[in-house]
């Protein structure tokens, strides 16, 4: 049988019930990201970056993230644990700790496909696409992702202001229209 979007769902609440839900949930990522093509075949083709929202509720949220090439997302927090199996492309996080007038670099990783990192609720990072194709990573956050107050920060000058989906949403659209532009 075919992986369909219902299954992600279903395997990802099903790991809620377990004593370490993050941990639950990046073993089901694990399996996942294993088998690129069911998921390709399951979540569709990728023809721009974006966000796709596969689930939200107050407990979780899942989502299909497709970085376009060349494109990166200024530091932001989520408050909440994440979850992010990529299968395909590759996603380079910077990682960053509050300080006296904005933040400090904590290191980096990057997350090729295949790969499944997870994050506590009180990280802070960025994300760039380097290279010259898509990555594309299911998301999973314990709780609702689009409700709740949030920061992120101005990556020239470590400035905290609310996060705003409609400015990272306009970050999408202006890479897209780049690389369409390049290609």
């Amino acid at each position: 049988m075919a992986l369909a979007v219902e299954d992600i769902i279903a395997r990802c609440q099903t790991a809620l019930d377990e004593h370490t839900p993050v941990l639950a949930v990046r073993d089901v990522l694990d399996e996942l990201v294993a088998d690129e093509t069911a998921l390709e075949r399951a979540l569709g083709p990728v023809d721009f970056g974006g966000i796709t929202t596969l689930h939200n509720a107050d407990n979780l949220t899942i989502l299909r993230v497709a970085w376009t090439p060349g494109m990166a997302l200024n530091p932001h927090e989520h408050r909440m644990w994440a979850v992010i199996g990529m299968y395909g492309g590759q996603e380079d996080n910077a990682f960053y700790r509050r300080a006296a007038g904005g933040l400090e670099s904590t290191g980096g990783k990057e997350l090729p496909a295949g790969d499944v990192l997870v994050l506590g609720d009180d990280v802070i990072h960025s994300v760039a696409n380097s290279r010259r194709e898509f990555a594309v990573a299911l998301h999973v956050y314990g709780g609702d992702f689009f409700s709740g107050a949030r920061s992120e920060w101005d990556f020239e000058t470590y400035e905290e202001r609310p996060r705003d989906l409609a400015r990272t949403r306009r970050l999408f659209d202006e890479a897209n229209a780049r690389w369409r532009d390049e290609s």
